[in-house]
């Protein structure tokens, strides 16, 4: 059974969620502020967050950052009645994964909550070398062993958020082909954004700073007016 906080202070909206969602056989806790969601997220493992941005205690952005610095991939979904793409880039910029503006329709949260599992799991089940073998992706002096999420450059782990591993593991498997922003954001987001939003360019970059040292060869290339491209220099 898959365990899910929902971080949100509208006694009906968690009511909505929480009955929706307990009869999809989801394990639901609640906390209905900020300082209590970051509290139950560290003393649990939990597989998804639902997170409010307004909250009465601690601002939802502020409580992704802090839960980010712990826990790198467990999938955040922002709730949010802010609708502008200003808003949303910051939701994800802070470290969320997906966003909900409210009003919302359940089947479609229950849409977003099972495309950021199904992107975000962990196979069960004992480690193998053989599993290991059919898991790893190997670019130039880059290593991505897709079961245990580890990733390595010239021998050196790199530790990746869940929304830059899935942008990562979209590059690796499509090395050499230009990507339009518009097919990453449907790749890695799982949504088509019809937005003037530059989320796509701020991942990027967010995965350039990591990927590359100030000797390592740049892998991931912008071709302009097209997209980016993952090659060796």
């Amino acid at each position: 059974m898959k365990k899910i906080i929902l971080i949100e202070d509208e006694s009906s909206v968690v009511s909505f969620i929480k009955k929706g969602l307990q009869e999809l056989d989801y394990e639901i806790s609640v906390a209905l502020d900020g300082s209590t969601g970051i509290k139950l997220v560290d003393d649990n493992d939990f597989d998804l967050i639902i997170l409010d941005i307004m909250l009465p205690d601690i601002n939802g952005l502020e409580v992704c950052k802090e839960i980010r610095k712990k826990n790198k991939t467990v999938p955040i979904l922002f709730l949010t009645a802010l609708d502008s793409s200003e808003n949303i880039v910051l939701g994800l910029e802070s470290g969320g994964d997906d966003y909900l503006v409210k009003p919302f329709k359940f089947i479609e949260l229950v849409a977003r909550i099972k495309s950021l599992l199904r992107r975000s799991g962990h196979s069960n089940g004992t480690e193998s070398n053989e599993i290991d073998d059919q898991n790893t992706y190997q670019f130039s002096d880059l290593t991505v062993n897709d079961y245990t999420k580890k990733v390595t450059r010239a021998g050196v782990e790199i530790s990746l958020t869940s929304t830059e591993y899935k942008l990562l593991l979209y590059f690796l498997n499509n090395p050499e082909k230009v990507i339009s922003r518009a097919e990453i954001l449907e790749a890695v987001w799982g949504v088509n954004y019809e937005l003037g939003t530059n989320v796509v360019d701020v991942y990027v970059n967010y995965l350039r700073k990591k990927l590359d040292n100030q000797d390592d060869d740049k892998l991931i290339h912008t071709v302009i007016g097209m997209g980016y491209v993952l090659k060796k220099s």
